[in-house]
């Protein structure tokens, strides 16, 4: 239900309900959505949190995962996604857009724009996509030192370090970061880009506060379900690009449809109906709420008309 019916406040702000999500002895499964819409299914199909992905964001707009998109963009993103569900949301924070100072504008901006957690690497500009090659690292002092500005700069948002060290410095070297992140006042740590299932292991025999598994498609991790993820130790898991992939695909074959044949009526079939997007949107709700509103006004200031010239309101 979008935000414009909800009513009253939530007693626990986004980033407590995250962490109260956290505790519970089931993993967090974290679905990637891209925009309000996306949200609100991922609701209807009962999770209760959402991953917004850095690399959706740029593809939905037409750009690259390299650090294009500022702090601005994706609080735009975080807006509407929150309005919309009302879900506490993993953002994805890129390297913290600049240094310390531009670590701790980020999180007070992300918590206004209602973010739940936010995830903080430490590539170094311009940063590429956790699963490919040739990715540059800053040194794990300067990563710890923005963890600790995230730390002190928020005040429910919850902060998730990623570390892509295991490419270029090894298992030992990524848990050793993950370690000064953790002292540095990570609320968990996020390793990107593990190969094989004896680094997840031991990844998790190694650090104490909660994991984040990466089951994005078409990279260097296996493909895992939630359940071996959470028998290794880990909290949460996030799919960060699955459901744009799909809706592209889809979009893509309804274009190369439209565009030889001139018609849709023959897609009927494959499409969210109208009657279906509007349950989802709560349009009738939107629409009920305008007219009890206005109905309710009109009645007052026509009983408070009726009462200056003397006549029965």
């Amino acid at each position: 239900m979008s935000y414009l019916v909800q009513e009253g406040a939530k007693i626990h702000p986004p980033g407590e309900q995250f962490r109260q999500l956290l505790a519970r002895p089931e993993i967090l499964r974290l679905p990637g959505a891209q925009n309000g819409l996306a949200a609100l299914q991922a609701k209807a199909a009962g999770f209760s949190a959402v991953y917004l992905s850095g690399a959706a964001m740029s593809a939905s707009m037409g750009l690259p995962d390299l650090g294009v998109l500022n702090k601005d963009d994706i609080c735009f993103f975080i807006r509407q996604i929150y309005r919309a569900s009302g879900l506490p949301i993993l953002v994805d924070g890129d390297t913290g857009f600049g240094g310390i100072l531009n670590v701790i504008d980020m999180v007070r901006s992300f918590e206004e724009a209602g973010a739940a957690a936010v995830q903080i690497e430490d590539q170094s500009l311009p940063k590429k996509c956790g699963h490919l090659n040739d990715k540059n690292l800053v040194s794990p002092e300067e990563m710890a030192a923005k963890v600790a500005a995230a730390a002190r700069a928020r005040t429910h948002l919850q902060i998730v370090a990623r570390t892509d060290a295991a490419a270029s410095e090894g298992i030992d070297g990524a848990i050793a970061r993950a370690r000064l992140y953790v002292e540095a006042g990570a609320d968990a740590i996020f390793p990107e880009a593990l190969t094989t299932r004896d680094m997840f292991e031991k990844f998790a025999a190694s650090i104490d506060v909660p994991l984040l598994a990466n089951m994005t498609e078409f990279g260097k991790t296996p493909y895992m379900p939630a359940t071996d993820f959470e028998a290794m130790g880990y909290k949460m898991v996030i799919w960060p690009v699955s459901s744009l992939r799909v809706a592209n695909k889809a979009q893509e074959a309804l274009y190369n449809h439209l565009a030889e044949n001139g018609e849709t009526h023959s897609l009927l079939g494959t499409m969210q109906t109208r009657a279906e997007l509007y349950d989802l949107i709560g349009y009738s709700d939107h629409e009920a709420l305008d007219a009890t509103l206005q109905k309710t006004i009109m009645t007052e200031a026509m009983g408070h008309a009726a009462r200056k010239d003397g006549t029965k309101g």
